[in-house]
């Protein structure tokens, strides 16, 4: 169950939440950072669930932007955080604070990125970002690129993607994760054409037919992984948590149907189903000796 907490403030104010009822004043809560991604959100959800319900820590839950989580990490206001892309994605963020931090994990693999487009649009018409030159083409996508907040790395890389491809005539939208969707789903119903940010693992897969379009000059990157950052010192003041931390990995075909599952019903259901549903795996995460 999660109530609010007084705002608190990283580089920028930023809202914060917690997970679970205090359960002990003489552990302090594990604060842990992510931004309001679908990925990210189930997976620090379901941490923090693990982490309240089984390891008996209050979890702090800080919600704010990609750039204030990395720099809340390395200064130590926030004990860890689960979604550090790399090594292209956050590559920039990254090397800021890599001393700074400590990498406990992957938390999944074979994570991407890409433009992705309605499976509607025919392959003849639109295969590569290459295609996107095409005065036909062009004119249906209205010269728009549907993205997502500015700050992410996703954002970066397609604003470079259209230099590289020297999509001049083209503008990247940069909305938000529920902007574009908003946008995505209003085409889809109406059978429109449009080309969008994306990232796998994504429930939006789930509920749409999209492919993802060729990247012939890795604009966007190649295979990710997601890892789990913690503050220097953590894995000393906390080893329980640490190490469970460490060993939380998910498949990522598994994580995708969650998030679907969350969106389809919440995020709290989605997390207990989960749990019911893994019990061998969620066991392994737990063991003080990773077996």
């Amino acid at each position: 169950m999660f109530k609010t907490l007084v705002t608190m403030s990283l580089a920028v104010s930023i809202a914060a939440g917690t997970f679970g009822v205090a359960l002990g004043e003489d552990k302090a809560p594990v604060k842990i950072g992510w931004a309001a991604w679908s990925d990210a959100e189930f997976v620090t959800k379901l941490a923090a669930k693990l982490i309240n319900d089984k390891l008996g820590h209050e979890v702090e839950l800080v919600q704010t932007d990609i750039a204030p989580l990395y720099q809340g990490v390395s200064r130590g206001d926030l004990d860890a955080m689960m979604m550090a892309w790399l090594p292209e994605t956050h590559a920039d963020y990254f090397a800021k604070v890599k001393d700074k931090v400590t990498t406990l994990g992957t938390v999944y693999d074979g994570a991407r990125l890409g433009w992705v487009v309605p499976k509607y649009v025919p392959e003849d018409a639109i295969a590569s970002i290459d295609d996107l030159k095409k005065d036909d083409v062009k004119e249906k996508l209205k010269g728009r690129i549907e993205g997502i907040d500015p700050g992410a790395g996703l954002t970066r890389l397609s604003e470079q993607a259209l230099k590289d491809y020297e999509l001049d005539s083209y503008k990247l939208q940069i909305s938000s994760e529920a902007g574009m969707l908003t946008t995505v789903d209003r085409a889809v119903r109406k059978e429109q054409w449009f080309v969008a940010t994306s990232w796998s693992p994504h429930w939006m897969f789930g509920k749409y037919e999209l492919r993802y379009i060729d990247d012939p000059k890795d604009a966007l990157g190649k295979a990710e992984r997601v890892n789990v950052l913690a503050r220097k010192g953590f894995e000393t003041d906390n080893p329980e948590v640490a190490g469970f931390l460490s060993r939380m990995k998910l498949p990522i075909g598994d994580l995708e149907a969650a998030m679907f599952n969350a969106q389809e019903t919440s995020y709290e259901k989605a997390v207990d189903k989960y749990i019911a549903d893994h019990p061998d795996q969620i066991s392994a995460w737990l063991a003080k000796d990773g077996g």
